[in-house]
């Protein structure tokens, strides 16, 4: 139903954005375009580059006085940067007696952990400067614009999207479950936690990893609420929501593990603690527990829908980490440019977005529509369909 595709590199002069399929009537201004991106800037252990990057965004096609048209949208996140770097990113040829500077020199010494090393080995580069532009995680800028639009259109169906950071490095907030009414300050909090003494001891773990020049991964987790039961299915593996979502979150870079619900926790358990026994309240099928993580048989089931995303940490490590100089095929230390030392808290708004792309895409394979009236229509009729013994309670 929705496809979305990004283009640009890190340093090149500007990220696009499509996406496809969205219905019409879906209100995306620029304001709200820009407060995602925001978020996606910002975050304790951010490096000197988020300082300074604007992300000039504009809608370029698809949106008419402020609501979508139906039609494909398109968006521009301008690098205000560009002018640096227009020498050594230009689309043009460029004779190379005429560059200067370092940023000129080719990058013969690949970063480990990156995909420095196999992306040259795969398109046939002699230097890693083609590989980091468009493997770099700039381009989830995109993605987070993308995001903030169909979290527009889910709004409209009373589906809400939050994350939150569950861990950076070896402090853990553990088993934290945050409730809708605890959301709104989440953006306040330096790292995006729920609990001011985690928070604490976060920010105290990123600023002892600067110290020793190193950088530090975590786990986000993301939660819908407000989703209706019996989004995805069980017919066919692909088709399956809780593989949908675990896909998205592994596209991100630097990703590394995914979990549902209480994932790994689940299989340390016997079978009579891991499941969701239900009970009737108010007339209604409710889940005791959402050990499942609100997705049964690949389906949604009407509770809050919780995923988790654990991110390793960043390969671009000021420590220098050893490495081949493929120019001259000695060893070496890696290349370093200007990164983080952590980018948890920003890594789960992508996440957030991720996840709002792959329900909102679910979601209008279930009910369609080609204005968000007509996927109101369809959804409260087939809610209403729902047998009386049958009908559930949706957690919003």
């Amino acid at each position: 139903m929705l496809r979305w595709l990004t283009a640009g590199e890190s340093h090149g002069p500007e990220l696009t954005a499509v996406l496809e399929g969205l219905p019409a009537g879906v209100p995306v201004t620029t304001e709200a375009l820009n407060i995602s991106l925001a978020r996606r800037r910002f975050g304790y252990g951010r490096g000197a580059r988020m300082k300074i990057e604007q992300d000039q965004l504009r809608i370029t096609g698809g949106v008419r006085h402020g609501l979508s048209m139906g039609g494909p949208i398109s968006i521009v996140i301008e690098n205000t940067e560009w002018d640096k770097w227009i020498e050594i990113m230009s689309p043009d040829p460029v004779d190379s007696s005429t560059l200067t500077g370092a940023r000129a020199e080719p990058l013969t010494r690949p970063r480990p952990g990156h995909a420095d090393f196999t992306g040259m080995q795969k398109y046939g580069f002699i230097e890693s400067r083609p590989v980091l532009e468009r493997a770099s995680a700039r381009e989830t800028a995109a993605r987070v614009a993308l995001g903030s639009i169909v979290e527009s259109f889910l709004a409209e169906l009373g589906i809400s999207v939050v994350t939150h950071t569950v861990s950076i490095g070896k402090i853990s907030g553990g088993d934290l479950l945050p409730k809708p009414t605890d959301v709104v300050d989440l953006d306040e909090d330096p790292v995006r936690a729920f609990d001011t003494k985690l928070s604490q001891a976060m920010v105290e773990e990123i600023d002892q990893a600067h110290k020793d020049g190193d950088t530090l991964g975590g786990v986000v987790e993301v939660l819908v609420y407000g989703m209706p039961p019996g989004v995805g299915s069980y017919v066919h593996w692909d088709r399956r929501l809780d593989g949908r979502l675990a896909g998205a979150l592994m596209s991100i870079q630097a990703i590394k593990g995914v979990a549902v619900g209480d994932g790994f926790e689940s299989a340390t358990r016997r079978g009579s603690e891991a499941h969701d026994e239900m009970q009737l309240t108010d007339g209604l099928v409710a889940r005791i527990t959402d050990r499942a993580g609100g997705i049964e048989g690949g389906m949604s089931n009407g509770e809050i829908i919780r995923v988790r995303a654990a991110m390793k940490p960043i390969s671009t490590v000021p420590r220098a980490l050893k490495t081949i100089d493929v120019a001259t095929g000695e060893e070496s230390t890696a290349h370093h440019q200007r990164s983080d030392v952590c980018a948890v808290p920003a890594a789960g708004v992508v996440a957030q977005a991720m996840v709002s792309l792959t329900i909102a895409d679910a979601v209008l394979e279930k009910f369609g529509g080609d204005s968000v009236a007509e996927t109101k229509r369809n959804l409260a009729s087939y809610l209403e369909s729902i047998p009386a013994n049958l009908k559930s309670k949706i957690v919003s």
